[in-house]
This record gives C-alpha cells, sequence and structure tokens, in this order.
C-alpha cells in the first residue's frame, strides 16, 4: 500500500504498539488510534525506536475523533473484529468511510470464519492470549468474505479487491487466516453518511 499510495495523510485505525506505521514513515502524515492506552503507550516507545513521527490518540473505532474528509488513507489491521455487536461494526465502517476524503482509499483485515481451527465454532470466539503470566480472553468477531464485503457496500465504501492473508499459498484462498480488502470512497461524496 505504501508502494500504491506513495504518500498524504495516513490513518492507521487500531495501530496497538506500531508496527504497521513502518512500511509509510517516509512521505506521509502519520495518525493512529487505539482503544487502549497500554498499547498506545507502546506505540510511543515504537515510534521513538523507529524514528518516525505519528499523532496518537486514545479512541473507538465507532466513533472517530477526526474532520469528515481528514484522510487521503487508511489502515486497519485486524482492528474490526474485535469490535462486538452487528451496529457497531456498521458504525464503525461508516466512520472510516466518514474520515476518508473522496476517492480515499482504506486496506483492511480481519480473520476469516472460514480458517480451518474454527469450522466447528460459531462466528463470535474468545481466543485465549497469554501476557505476562496470565490468560487473557479476547473477543474476535468471524467474518465470512461474503459478509465482510456485503457489511462494506452497506457503509457506503466501493469494495475494489478482496484477497487472502499474506504468506497464504494454498489454492482455496476462502480457507486463508485473514481476509485483506481493498476500499474506497467514492469521488464526489463528501461529509457524513447514513448509518
Amino acid at each position: 500500500m505504501a508502494a500504491r499510495w506513495q504518500r498524504g495523510r495516513l490513518l492507521n485505525v487500531g495501530c496497538a504498539h506500531g508496527p504497521d506505521f513502518l512500511p509509510f514513515r517516509d512521505g506521509f502524515e502519520l495518525w493512529g488510534l487505539d482503544s487502549s492506552s497500554e498499547m498506545l503507550r507502546f506505540a510511543l516507545k515504537y515510534r521513538g525506536k523507529h524514528g518516525f513521527e505519528a499523532g496518537l490518540v486514545l479512541g473507538d473505532a465507532r466513533w472517530l475523533p477526526y474532520a469528515d474528509n481528514a484522510f487521503d488513507w487508511a489502515i486497519a489491521v485486524a482492528a474490526y473484529h474485535n469490535i462486538r455487536g452487528h451496529e457497531g461494526r456498521m458504525r464503525a465502517f461508516a466512520e472510516l468511510r466518514r474520515v476518508l476524503r473522496p476517492g480515499g482509499e482504506a486496506f483492511i483485515t480481519v480473520w476469516n470464519r472460514w480458517q480451518p481451527r474454527f469450522w466447528l465454532g460459531g462466528k463470535e470466539v474468545l481466543v485465549p492470549w497469554k501476557t505476562r503470566g496470565s490468560t487473557v480472553r479476547r473477543y474476535y468477531y468471524l467474518f465470512s468474505r461474503r459478509e465482510l464485503v456485503g457489511c462494506l457496500e452497506r457503509s457506503g465504501l466501493e469494495v475494489m479487491r478482496v484477497f487472502p492473508g499474506e504468506g497464504y499459498h494454498f489454492p482455496m484462498a476462502a480457507f486463508s487466516r485473514n481476509i485483506c480488502v481493498l476500499v474506497r470512497k467514492r469521488a464526489g461524496e463528501h461529509g457524513s453518511c447514513c448509518q
């Protein structure tokens, strides 16, 4: 995406500790939002270690604290699948659309419902994560490709490309761990959209 976009104002939704900023260090004005203050503390350290600037904000993807049409580009790597409730996810997609300028693009990844380890479960799962000697169960909503495309289109975004996560080499892309999507806010659209 950095090679495709080259320069501009970029929002990283769910930026975590900041590794997804690295390809965009040169030529981009970087902004990151995360709902975890601890992750943002790590992002501040990561930013200093790797020598780039990024405005970091504690916030919620469902209520982005930015003006309409504020960003040329956005990335959201493994962020939207952690939002509970259909209305919340739809609001977050609509907010992404709102803050993109007309013609602006976003790259989104979510976990795939059809990756083999989840075949026998439901769409909503609690995945155990080990942290500092304890285990935390983190919420994930597992999207199918068709459902994700439908949600993005209903939020007013144009789906340009859907593909499996990087490193997936098997013939059935439907079973990849991640679903990756490139979307665009249609040129000529301005301001807020209905939810």
